[in-house]
C-alpha cells in the first residue's frame, strides 16, 4: 500500500486486502454433518461445497490420521432438489455412502472401495432428501417428491430397498420432513404439514410402528399442537423420543412423558433450540454415547452451545469463544459442530467431554493484515410502537480514516426468508464492504427468527410493510446517532431480502440506491410461478386478495421508484424466476431510471460458482462507487448502467 493510500480518504474508497476472490473462496461451505456409528469408532462425514468447481458438493470423510478426504470426483455432486433448497443429501453406514446426485436426483451408492452405482432409476421422475439408513433391513428411508402432470409434486415418506424398489409409507400431507428411526428399529417418526402453513407455523408429528420383519404399520399422529410448530425429532439411546416445540413462544426441547402419554417440556428457556426448516437435516441437539444431552440455543442473535440437565431441564452454556453454531452431532462421547464468531470463519470443531475444542476442518479465512469489523448488537424503535433488531458493523481499517467531520455511507443488508436471521459468523462479504469504509446494518426485521414465535409472527400480513419500516427506522436511528451519513444510504438483499430492497426503494425515501439479488417485484406473478414449498407462503405474509398483492408489488408502483437499482439474477432460478428481475428492470429502464442488470446463465437460487460470486460483488461495488460518486476509486470493473451518465 502506497503512502497516498494511507491516512484520510473518502469513505468507500479505502484500499482493502479483502478482495472479491476472498469472498468467492468463502463460498466453500460445510454442511450436512453425519456420523457413521457402525464400527467400534465413529467416523465423521460432511458435505463441502466447491465454488471453484461451479459449486459442486463433495462428501468428505475424516480419516484416522485427521486428514479430510473427498469421496466424490467430478462431476458427481451431492445435492437434493426437494423443496428446491434440499439438505440431508446423504447418509452413511459401515463405510457405504448413499447420496442424492445433483444431476439426475437419483440415489446413488458409493461402496467403501469407491465404486459408484445408482440405486433408484433416474429415468423415473422424482427426487429425494433426508436419507436415513435402516441397517436391520438393508434399506433407506427418505422424503420423496414426485412430479405430477397438471398438479403440484406429490410428497411421500418412502422406503427404498437395496435394489431400488420404492415403497410409500406415508402420503396425503403436502409436505414431510425428518424421518427418524428409533434405536430398536421398531418406530419410524416424521414431521408433516399442509398448505398454507410453513414448517415454522404448524407441524404434526407422526409415527409408523415397524414390525420385526420390517413391515411398517399404519401411520398415526403422535402430536399436533395447536398454534405451534415442531422441529427436529430425535430418540435417545433408550428410545425416548424428543422434539422441539414453540408452544411456549420459544422453541424449547420436549420429550415423551414416562407413561408414554404425550409430551412434556424439558427446557424452559427464553431462547430458541430450533431453526426454520428451510433445508432438511438441521440438528440443534444430540445425545452422546455416555447419555449426555448437548444442545445449542440462540437468543438476541447470539448462539450458545452447552449441556441440558435431563432432570431439571436447565441449560448450561459452555465458554468456547464462539457465538454461532449449526449442524450439531454426537460423535462417541464428543460432539462435533460447525462453529464461528465475528473473527473466525465457519469451521468444523470437536468438543470433548471436558469441554476442550479442537478444529477438524476450517474454511478459508481472510488475509492476516485485514482489520475486521466486529458486529455490535443494536435495537431501535420502529413503527407501531415496536422494536427491531440487527447487527451494526462500523468501517474498519488499519491504514485509513474518513474525512474529519464526515460519516460513512450505510449499507442496509436484508436477509432472505423472510423467516430467517442474521448471523454473527465472520462473513467475507460484510468485511469486503467495511474494510473499504462502508458501515453496514444487518437487519433482523420483525418476522426474523431467534426472538421467539411472537416476534417471528409480526410479519404475518405485514411483509412489505413491517420489514420496510424496520429498515427505514434503522437507518434513521444510526443517522441520528451520528454513525452514518443519512444522505448516502444504499440497501442490498437477496431473494425475500431482495423484495424488501425493492419495497424500500419504491415505498420509502431513505435509500439513494439498491442492489436486488434475485428479488421479487411482482407478487401476483410470483404466486403463480414459484415452487410448491413457498406457493402459499405469501398467503400468510401478505394474503391472497388481488388488490393487496398489487398494493405491495413494487412493479405495480414503478413510477414511485426513481433511484438507481442493480439487479443480479440466475437464469435457472425456480424459486424467484428470472422474469421478476426482467420485468422490473424493463419498467424502470423505460422510465429513465438508472438500471444495471447482471445475469448468470447457469446459476439457480443463490450463486455457487466462484467466478459468478466475484462478478456479483465487484458489480455491486462498481455500482455503489458510481451512483454515490465516491472519489479516488480506480479499481472497479466495467458495469453497464442504463440511463446513467
Amino acid at each position: 500500500m502506497t503512502d497516498s493510500q494511507h491516512g484520510e480518504r473518502a469513505y468507500g474508497s479505502w484500499p482493502s486486502p479483502i478482495t472479491a476472490a476472498h469472498v468467492a473462496a468463502a463460498g466453500r461451505k460445510l454442511s450436512d454433518v453425519c456420523i457413521d456409528r457402525a464400527g467400534d469408532t465413529p467416523v465423521l462425514y460432511w458435505i463441502e461445497s466447491r465454488p471453484d468447481e461451479a459449486g459442486r458438493n463433495t462428501i468428505m470423510r475424516l480419516d484416522d490420521d485427521g486428514e479430510a478426504v473427498s469421496l466424490l470426483a467430478a462431476p458427481a455432486s451431492a445435492r437434493s432438489a426437494v423443496h428446491e433448497y434440499g439438505g440431508a443429501a446423504f447418509t452413511v453406514h459401515a463405510g457405504t455412502v448413499w447420496f442424492v446426485n445433483a444431476a439426475d436426483q437419483a440415489i446413488w451408492r458409493r461402496a467403501p472401495s469407491g465404486e459408484l452405482a445408482p440405486i433408484t432409476d433416474a429415468a423415473k421422475p422424482g427426487q429425494f432428501a433426508d436419507l436415513q439408513f435402516d441397517a436391520a433391513h438393508d434399506r433407506l428411508f427418505a422424503i420423496a417428491e414426485t412430479p405430477r402432470e397438471g398438479d403440484e409434486p406429490r410428497a411421500t415418506v418412502e422406503s427404498i430397498d437395496a435394489d431400488g424398489h420404492r415403497r410409500v409409507i406415508a402420503q396425503g400431507h403436502d409436505f414431510y420432513a425428518s424421518p427418524r428411526l428409533s434405536p430398536a428399529g421398531d418406530r419410524l417418526v416424521w414431521l408433516a404439514w399442509n398448505h398454507p402453513d410453513m414448517p415454522w407455523d404448524a407441524t404434526e408429528l407422526w409415527q409408523a410402528d415397524i414390525a420385526a420383519d420390517g413391515e411398517p404399520g399404519t401411520p398415526r399422529c403422535l402430536w399436533a399442537p395447536d398454534d405451534a410448530s415442531l422441529f427436529g425429532p430425535r430418540f435417545d439411546a433408550e428410545g425416548r423420543l424428543h422434539i422441539v416445540c414453540d408452544a411456549s413462544d420459544w422453541w424449547n426441547i420436549h420429550r415423551e412423558r414416562d407413561n408414554g402419554d404425550g409430551f412434556e417440556a424439558l427446557t424452559r428457556e427464553t431462547a430458541e433450540f430450533g431453526v426454520p426448516q428451510w433445508v432438511f437435516g438441521q440438528s440443534t441437539y444430540t445425545f452422546t454415547d455416555d447419555g449426555r444431552l448437548i444442545a445449542m440455543a440462540t437468543r438476541d442473535g447470539i448462539w450458545q452451545l452447552g449441556e441440558v440437565d435431563q432432570g431439571s431441564g436447565e441449560f448450561t452454556p459452555w465458554s468456547l469463544g464462539h457465538d454461532f453454531y449449526e449442524q450439531l452431532q454426537a460423535c462417541g462421547n464428543e460432539v462435533v459442530v460447525i462453529a464461528a464468531d465475528a473473527r473466525t470463519p465457519k469451521q468444523l470443531i470437536a468438543v470433548s467431554y471436558d469441554v476442550q475444542a479442537r478444529v477438524l476442518r476450517a474454511t478459508d479465512g481472510l488475509p492476516a493484515d485485514a482489520v475486521l469489523s466486529v458486529p455490535e448488537p443494536v435495537s431501535w424503535a420502529t413503527a407501531d410502537g415496536d422494536t427491531a433488531h440487527g447487527l451494526f458493523y462500523p468501517p474498519a481499517s488499519a491504514a485509513c480514516t474518513g474525512p474529519r467531520g464526515a460519516a460513512p455511507p450505510l449499507i442496509l443488508k436484508c436477509h432472505g426468508g423472510p423467516t430467517g436471521a442474521t448471523s454473527t459468523a465472520l462473513d467475507a462479504r460484510i468485511q469486503y464492504w467495511t474494510s473499504r469504509g462502508y458501515a453496514l446494518l444487518d437487519v433482523n426485521y420483525r418476522g426474523s427468527t431467534g426472538y421467539g414465535r411472537a416476534y417471528r409472527q409480526k410479519l404475518t400480513g405485514a411483509w412489505g410493510v413491517a420489514d420496510v419500516a424496520d429498515c427505514v427506522h434503522g437507518a434513521h436511528h444510526l443517522t441520528a446517532a451520528g454513525r452514518v451519513d443519512g444522505e448516502r444510504v444504499v440497501i442490498s438483499g437477496s431473494s425475500a431480502g431482495g423484495y424488501t430492497v425493492l419495497c424500500v426503494l419504491t415505498f420509502a425515501d431513505v435509500a439513494a440506491a439498491g442492489a436486488s439479488y434475485y428479488g421479487i417485484g411482482d407478487l401476483t406473478r410470483l404466486m403463480a410461478s414459484t415452487h410448491k414449498f413457498e406457493s402459499r407462503y405469501l398467503h400468510r405474509l401478505i394474503g391472497d386478495a388481488p388488490a393487496t398483492l398489487v398494493e405491495r408489488s413494487p412493479l405495480a408502483h414503478a413510477e414511485r421508484l426513481s433511484c438507481p437499482v442493480l439487479f443480479l439474477q440466475g437464469l435457472k432460478d425456480k424459486v424467484v424466476p428470472p422474469d421478476q428481475a426482467d420485468t422490473m428492470a424493463a419498467a424502470l429502464r423505460e422510465r429513465g431510471v438508472p438500471v444495471a442488470h447482471v445475469t448468470f446463465a447457469e446459476e439457480r437460487h443463490g450463486f455457487r460458482d466462484a467466478a459468478n460470486i466475484r462478478t456479483a460483488i465487484e458489480s455491486e461495488r462498481a455500482f455503489y462507487t458510481r451512483v454515490l460518486d465516491i472519489p479516488g476509486v480506480e479499481d472497479i470493473v466495467d458495469l453497464r448502467i442504463d440511463n446513467f451518465a
